[in-house]
């Protein structure tokens, strides 16, 4: 007569939410219509994306300017020459 032997984890035999990490993931992936952000998180971090933006135009504003590709008077003669 043989033993079966003993497995440690029960979480790949377990068929509910538990609460354990990797069967929630498995319920929310088979439920996405269930799984919704609460109101308090998407106001927050929608507040955090304003004051992000915000930051961002100011800092481009105090930045120095940078002519990229700046007009050219010379017949637009590229500046390498081929001699």
């Amino acid at each position: 007569m043989t033993r079966r032997k003993k497995t440690r984890s029960l979480a790949d035999k377990v068929q509910i939410r538990t609460g354990k990490r990797k069967d929630f993931k498995k319920w929310r992936h088979e439920n996405p219509d269930q799984v919704a952000s609460t109101t308090r998180f998407t106001q927050k971090k929608r507040q955090q994306r304003k004051l992000q933006a915000a930051r961002k135009m100011a800092r481009q504003d105090s930045g120095q300017p940078i002519a990229i590709h700046p007009e050219t008077s010379d017949n637009d003669t590229p500046d390498r020459r081929d001699d």
